[in-house]
């Protein structure tokens, strides 16, 4: 009898070792979907190819981010269009044979920096060049090289960028097989930082100047799209300016403005435009999430700062305040508008007094992350003594983060700006986002992200704006200083009524322009 029960007590034994073995197996299985799935659609596959807007022909490891990213992102309701798809796969194909150090290119730079006036009887090649190079800060840069890619993609041009700055320590290369970069030893290379618009090849000095015809063509051109251009530089993607610079090998960019809108402006541009991307107000959208993809450092910042802060929130808020003034009481304006708005917009909660606090009997309250970029840490600072000290009135707890402030900006500095370029990423993982008027990192943020923000007016004559904020209908990034008219316009025009779906900048009221959904966005 004894023996029965030690047989049957060791069977138990056995079979709960079992069970519990098989349980912790299922247990693991269905945490590590929970880890690498979006825990609300488990099943559903990860589309790391983006609906095919990327190519699957890069190693996964030396690019974390390219693959990576949607496991960090919500679904996006808007597809890259089949005809974008295709452009991008033909220009990938026509990269690589004219990229660096194929025998095209060496055949496009045999005579460059040759002081000849034309080049119309010379042999340069089949491919045509747009080189790129690094002005201002990090978040014109994205806007800017989105900008020139686009024009690229447009008139078959292979784009190059300056590797003088830090590009390469910032982004992975975007084009399979072949690199971006401008090399070294490029004939111009010890030329181009010093274009400007009293350059003689300038585009819009030699028009003004009328010394550029069909008959002229040099064998490079600048162009100079920064917020001091002249109508004249801004006329280079009109129609009949196109006739002739689409005869010129060679076109150095300098650029601080994401001029996309203008391009709608040359009917043949709009066209192909159109095919390419229907839905007007996702072109940034698309663009960026083909081209820009954190290195492996930089991919560590945003996954890290994710995972700690953002990941276990129920819900999470992004503002990025970008400083115009230093300004005594600058601050507290900006601070008092902050809280107007997101309290307003009830993006936070607004606080309450702890005899009135609501009573919460649950111990599982809802977590609201609040991730805040700026140079300054004050604002962050600021918010996180108000939610700490007093409870909210809907019972929800905020928390705030903030990755660094660093009070002045260092561009071109590598830390800086790869801190830069992770903050932007993190805003745009938020499920809302209030950013800084006339703020082209604000602009790469919500545009990356896919979000439609609340921008925050820009404080005037020392007081905080009323309202403070507005909500903007289009995603898109604004273009700053565009033209004063279209392309046809013989005299000054409002460059916002010359198509349905260029208008102005919500942030800056009737100045600017950026693209909205046609009718679907109603100011």
């Amino acid at each position: 009898m004894k023996m029965k029960l030690m047989l049957t007590a060791g069977t138990c034994l056995v079979l709960w070792s079992v069970m519990l073995v098989s349980f912790s197996n299922v247990f693991q299985h269905h945490l590590l979907s929970a880890i690498v799935n979006d825990s609300k659609d488990s099943e559903k596959p990860r589309d790391k190819l983006l609906e095919d807007l990327l190519t699957s022909d890069f190693d996964e490891d030396s690019c974390l981010s390219r693959y990576q990213s949607s496991l960090y992102r919500k679904p996006f309701p808007y597809k890259p269009a089949e005809y974008l798809i295709s452009k991008l796969r033909s220009y990938e194909k026509l990269h690589k044979r004219c990229g660096p150090g194929t025998e095209a290119y060496k055949q496009a730079t045999k005579n460059l920096g040759h002081d000849d006036e034309n080049y119309a009887n010379k042999h340069v090649g089949e491919c045509k060049y747009i080189v790129w190079v690094a002005v201002y800060g990090l978040g014109n840069r994205i806007l800017t090289l989105a900008s020139v890619f686009l024009y690229a993609l447009l008139t078959e041009r292979v784009v190059l960028v300056d590797q003088s700055k830090d590009i390469s320590d910032l982004f992975c290369e975007p084009f399979p097989g072949t690199s971006w970069l401008l090399p070294n030893d490029f004939p111009l290379m010890k030329q181009i930082d010093g274009y400007d618009k009293g350059y003689p090849r300038c585009y819009g000095t030699m028009l003004k100047n009328q010394t550029i015809n069909s008959t002229s063509i040099p064998l490079h051109l600048y162009l100079h799209i920064l917020h001091d251009s002249r109508d004249e530089d801004k006329m280079f993607f009109c129609q009949k300016d196109q006739t002739m610079i689409d005869k010129v090998p060679w076109l150095i960019v300098k650029a601080n403005v994401y001029f996309v809108p203008s391009l709608w402006f040359n009917p043949t541009f709009q066209t192909e435009l159109i095919d390419e991307r229907p839905e007007y107000n996702t072109v940034f959208y698309h663009l960026a999430r083909y081209l820009f993809h954190p290195t492996n450092q930089v991919w560590g910042m945003v996954t890290r700062s994710y995972d700690a802060y953002l990941s276990r929130a129920d819900e999470t808020l992004g503002i990025q305040v970008r400083v115009f003034s230093r300004r005594a009481g600058y601050l507290q304006h900006v601070m008092n508008q902050i809280v107007a708005c997101t309290q307003r917009e009830k993006l936070l909660p607004e606080l309450t007094t702890l005899e009135s606090q609501v009573t919460n009997t649950s111990r599982s309250k809802k977590l609201k992350a609040v991730l805040v970029t700026s140079l300054y840490p004050e604002y962050s600072n600021n918010l996180k003594n108000m939610y700490w000290e007093r409870p909210t009135s809907t019972g929800e707890i905020i928390e705030v983060y903030q990755p660094s402030g660093e009070r002045f900006q260092q561009t071109d500095k590598k830390l800086h700006d790869q801190k830069a370029l992770a903050e932007m990423y993190l805003l745009s993982l938020t499920d809302n986002i209030v950013t800084s008027a006339r703020s082209t990192f604000g602009y790469v943020a919500h545009s990356l992200g896919g979000l439609k923000p609340w921008l925050l007016y820009q404080p005037a004559r020392g007081k905080t704006p009323n309202p403070p904020c507005v909500r903007a209908v289009s995603m898109e990034p604004c273009f700053l200083t565009p033209p004063t008219h279209g392309c046809e316009a013989r005299r000054i025009v409002n460059s916002a009524k010359v198509l349905p779906f260029v208008r102005h900048c919500e942030d800056l009221r009737h100045d600017g322009l950026k693209l909205f959904d046609d009718t679907k966005d109603e100011l």
